[in-house]
């Protein structure tokens, strides 16, 4: 029986490297992601509703991302003809234009390199899935959702806005952050670190779980 499992790259790794035709032309992934922040996610199928409104809340966004050093790539197991078709279709009937390259998978090879499909839901349209990865090509995030539930755009934006901010000042982010709330410090590592830490004018719940404000 042959096997239909497909590896997914985990937290950390760095990502898989492709050549792929895309709507802009082809490109290497690598070439594409470098010295930016990165959002790769798939959809399953061209000129399907779900997937017309989530490429156009990316679409619509583009400012926000552009101003996050942000790159966007969009993905599924469909012909480039069928991506341009798409495209100019939702451009004419809602005037979003798709900015972003999206790959044209149709040998499956990039869904399969990163885990796209899943056989229990299904083994010819890509799951949807997102990936975040830092200007040093390392997976930093990992979402998925199944076909018939849409992703939530705000959390997109406020993951990536936490992830940047941990990076930026070496910090910690408790449940539900959003941009301008307080941040977790790390904890302290040695006695003269707690030391320090009783001694501050941190908001400490107790020694281990000590709050600020960024500046």
């Amino acid at each position: 029986m042959e096997d239909t499992t497909y590896s997914i790259p985990r937290i950390g790794d760095l990502a898989p490297d492709f050549e792929a035709m895309t709507t802009i032309g082809k490109l290497r992934f690598s070439d594409y992601i470098k010295g930016k922040w990165t959002i790769l996610f798939s959809h399953p199928a061209d000129f399907t509703p779900v997937c017309t409104t989530e490429l156009s809340g990316f679409a619509e966004e583009k400012a926000f991302f552009e101003e996050r050093n942000t790159n966007l790539i969009g993905l599924s197991i469909d012909s480039i003809h069928s991506h341009i078709a798409w495209v100019n279709n939702v451009r004419e009937k809602t005037g979003v234009r798709f900015h972003f390259p999206i790959i044209a998978d149709i040998d499956m090879k990039v869904a399969k390199l990163y885990g796209m499909l899943q056989p229990g839901e299904s083994e010819t349209a890509a799951v949807r899935a997102v990936f975040f990865i830092d200007p040093a090509g390392k997976i930093r995030l990992i979402m998925y959702y199944p076909l018939n539930v849409g992703r939530n755009m705000e959390e997109i934006k406020r993951v990536l806005t936490a992830l940047q901010t941990a990076d930026e000042y070496k910090v910690a982010l408790p449940l539900n952050w959003t941009k301008g709330e307080k941040v977790i410090v790390p904890p302290p590592k040695t006695m003269n670190e707690l030391e320090e830490r009783l001694a501050s004018n941190l908001e400490m719940v107790d020694f281990y779980l000590a709050k600020k404000e960024l500046s």
